[in-house]
């Protein structure tokens, strides 16, 4: 079994190849050819919990144990720790053992990808990203290798941090040009843009309730049932699709809390297999809106990618 530190699980998770093995996982799990149960959620104590998320499919499978120590910072500790482990569904031979924050951090900004890919009818120039936390850079990241995105919009509340967030952006990709908002204009001046990626643990809506027709908003950030990032209203007016129906039941807060209609909550996997056409999603003409709350299939197409390399 080889070891990866987070540096070597990066390198062997190239965002385009991931995106590309999330579309067929996505259609697998969609139609019950990967078997991944919800995950199991074990408290440790009133800030910590511990996470297992377990995927299997006929070729590969996963396991994902994590935990989440909200207090760490004061231990000069990381909050999210954790690894994947890969093995051969077949034999249980363990192939991989890989940084689980690094993983999850990729694939989640794979599967952001995809959802652009498949929703937006146009490749993106402009992205407006609410957060500057570890998911938002690897968004960022992601929407310039994968799409060759060179305009950013970044907003949040700590002005000096944004602003930090735009220069490290720069940094590391010749030519993007990445400028600072304040979180609070949103609410009466949107910047034009083609995607908007909200990626933040807020407890009340970040994303306007009025977008243009033509914008791709994208939640990501809110993963528990008291968080919000779409307002009921947009998402009242505009159709929904999500990354997996069952997880968003329990875990997508801003669609348990605007009590949205969930028959009508359309699977990315549907759309990927051609069930739904992705022009049928327009409502009014407006694009949909896309929700992610993650999933351990999406960790076993990043482990399907990383046996490519290693092999």
């Amino acid at each position: 079994m080889q070891i990866l530190d987070a540096q070597r699980t990066a390198a062997v998770l190239p965002y385009a190849q991931v995106v590309d093995a999330l579309a067929t996982a996505v259609r697998e799990f969609t139609e019950g050819r990967i078997r991944s149960p919800e995950r199991m959620v074990v408290p440790i104590d009133d800030a910590s919990v511990l996470l297992c998320m377990p995927a299997v499919a006929d070729d590969l499978s996963v396991t994902k144990l994590i935990t989440v120590h909200a207090d760490n910072a004061r231990h000069g500790l990381p909050a999210i720790q954790g690894e994947v482990v890969a093995f051969d569904t077949a034999t249980g031979r363990r192939l991989a053992l890989m940084d689980g924050p690094t993983v999850t951090g990729r694939r989640t900004a794979a599967v952001t990808m995809l959802g652009i890919r498949t929703l937006l009818p146009r490749a993106p120039r402009s992205a407006l990203i609410i957060g500057t936390g570890v998911q938002a850079a690897a968004h960022a990241d992601a929407l310039v290798e994968v799409f060759g995105v060179k305009q950013f919009r970044i907003a949040a509340r700590d002005q000096a941090r944004t602003q930090a967030f735009c220069d490290a952006l720069a940094g590391r990709h010749a030519g993007v040009v990445a400028k600072a908002l304040p979180a609070a204009q949103l609410a009466h001046e949107l910047p034009g843009v083609d995607v908007l990626v909200a990626l933040t643990t807020s407890r009340t809506p970040v994303i306007p309730a009025h977008l243009p027709p033509d914008l791709l908003a994208i939640g990501v950030g809110a993963f528990k049932p008291d968080m919000a990032e779409f307002p009921p209203a947009l998402l009242h007016a505009r159709t929904i699709v999500v990354d997996d129906v069952g997880g968003a039941n329990h875990e997508a807060g801003d669609l348990i809390q605007a009590k949205v209609d969930w028959s009508g909550v359309i699977a990315l996997g549907d759309v990927l297999s051609g069930k739904i056409p992705p022009a049928s999603l327009r409502r009014d003409g407006a694009l949909p809106v896309f929700k992610t709350v993650g999933q351990a299939s999406w960790d076993l197409a990043a482990a399907r990618v990383a046996r490519a390399f290693l092999e």
